[in-house]
């Protein structure tokens, strides 16, 4: 008779490494941990499951120089990392306060881990991205008028980066500290209301599951769809590779200028960068796109 249990983090992270990622036998995950709940658990379970999938661990934190709290969670991390035998290192960032905060943090984060990475030969980077994480990004996507490509979010890899818990649900994660008494630090930063990913994730996800109890199911599924879908446009990327999603008027802006043969379609990017096209093929080209100068006063 089949076990009516749910499976575990464990198993479910077995699954995606071996069937979603492929990964080689050999690899190097560098797992980008800040000690709070989801990468903790991520950390923990790779460690469980390095020596049965036959790759090498090593983790990596980044303080963002946001939150004074950053540096004692990351001594916490180097601590739990020393039980587990994982090497850990960590990169301290000086962001500065201001307008979209999150997306600039991420960016920052993003190139740190790529180039800790690279110091130390990993095959990939490894974040702790889960079912309720995607759900969420769809949401965020779809009120700020993304199209087709903007929704299909956080796929098991893009690039560098894998996502070994991206079938789990934050619920499966919970289970898992409980199952082991793993602490973690928690960041209030991610119950601060004036972010708009928090309201997705107090407010209108909750209704929506009150709605259809399946919708995160329900949205994943869709990222995934539209991943592997032609009507998917083409994503954007800036310098380092990482995908930039224009809104539904930054798209128009883009094909109106592709229309018009221009140089320039003057779409205004986050971190106060310009979207350029080549004036050949008149394709966007985000890897040159230039800090934008500030208006005279």
């Amino acid at each position: 008779m089949a076990s009516s249990h749910p499976p575990t983090l464990i198993t479910l992270a077995s699954r995606a490494l071996r069937e979603d990622l492929a990964l080689p036998s050999g690899a190097k995950l560098l797992v980008a941990t800040s000690g709070g709940s989801d990468s903790t658990a991520l950390l923990h379970v790779l460690s469980l499951l390095a020596k049965k999938c036959s790759f090498s661990l090593a983790a990596h934190g980044v303080d963002h120089g946001l939150r004074p709290e950053a540096s004692a969670e990351l001594d916490q991390v180097a601590t739990f990392c020393g039980s587990l035998g994982v090497a850990f290192s960590r990169t301290v960032l000086q962001v500065a306060p201001g307008g979209n905060l999150q997306a600039r943090a991420r960016d920052a984060r993003r190139a740190a881990l790529t180039t800790a990475a690279a110091r130390i030969s990993a095959t990939f980077i490894a974040t702790a991205h889960h079912a309720d994480d995607r759900a969420e990004t769809v949401l965020l996507r779809l009120l700020r008028g993304s199209g087709p490509a903007g929704l299909a979010v956080l796929p098991a890899q893009n690039g560098l980066f894998i996502r070994p818990l991206f079938r789990a649900r934050k619920s499966d994660i919970v289970a898992h500290l409980q199952r082991h008494r793993l602490t973690f630090a928690h960041d209030p930063s991610n119950d601060n209301p004036r972010f708009l990913r928090t309201q997705v994730r107090h407010e209108l996800m909750p209704l929506l599951e009150r709605l259809s109890p399946q919708i995160a199911g329900h949205l994943c599924a869709l990222a995934d769809a539209l991943g592997s879908s032609d009507l998917a446009e083409p994503e954007f990327t800036d310098e380092r590779g990482v995908a930039l999603v224009l809104n539904r008027a930054q798209r128009m802006l883009v094909r109106r200028a592709r229309a018009l043969g221009q140089r320039s379609a003057r779409v205004s990017l986050p971190g106060g960068r310009e979207l350029s096209l080549d004036p050949v093929t008149l394709e966007p080209l985000l890897a040159a796109a230039r800090p934008r100068r500030p208006r005279r006063p």
